[in-house]
């Protein structure tokens, strides 16, 4: 029996132009047919910090969902309510077993890779230890890559045209945004070649390319 997805709630999503998670939602909406209110979180000007968004967020965090009354914080826990609340195209596979694996890809990316490099952790580098940018570059590339190299091996193992298989999975909303930033970080991409052709397949989507940092409406010209 194919999978039904109820009436589309309206959905406002705040968040920043280039920021991962952000971009990760904006992924899975496109792929399941989705429309969203963008509504800018400016992380530059510390919007993110005020008390109207507190209220949204408390953490002052982005992204954050609004679904007709319903706000929903963290990026994972947003992906998660998309795929259950509107099932089809599915971003999991079928089985627990795939499920599992997609989901690790995932958390590789959501637990241990991200965390590393956001603004909060540079701002905190800094403070503290005195990081001159090129400092904060150079821990933000280790980690990338180290993460990278993990996640390099598990494509290979479960990989087809996409991250997870042939088709788009919850995997392929993290790997993109992932890729990108590490390309901000100038790190070395040259030894995670099924990463780079499977976020480029997937980025060739045109849901995936709708989502793509530059084509956001808060986005700088010349970004």
């Amino acid at each position: 029996m194919p999978l039904t997805s109820p009436t589309p709630a309206r959905l406002r999503l705040h968040g920043y132009w280039r920021s991962g998670t952000t971009y990760r939602v904006r992924i899975a909406l496109g792929l399941k047919g989705l429309g969203w209110e963008t509504v800018p979180v400016n992380l530059l000007e510390g919007a993110q910090k005020g008390e109207a968004y507190r209220r949204l967020q408390p953490q002052g965090l982005v992204p954050a969902l609004e679904a007709d009354g319903l706000v929903i914080a963290q990026s994972p826990a947003i992906l998660e309510w998309i795929e259950e609340t509107y099932p089809d195209p599915p971003l999991l596979p079928s089985t627990p077993a795939d499920r599992a694996a997609v989901r690790a890809m995932a958390a590789a990316i959501a637990c241990d890779i991200h965390p590393l490099h956001n603004p909060r952790v540079f701002a905190r580098l800094k403070q503290d230890h005195a990081a001159a940018p090129a400092d904060t570059e150079a821990w933000a590339a280790h980690w990338i890559a180290e993460g990278l190299a993990a996640l390099e091996q598990l494509v290979a193992r479960h990989g087809g045209g996409l991250a997870f298989g042939d088709r788009p999975t919850l995997a392929d909303c993290y790997l993109v945004p992932q890729i990108y930033t590490a390309n901000r970080f100038h790190v070395d991409l040259s030894p995670y070649p099924r990463l780079v052709a499977a976020a480029a397949a997937a980025g060739a989507l045109p849901a995936v390319a709708a989502a793509h940092p530059a084509a956001q409406p808060d986005a700088p010209p010349a970004a």
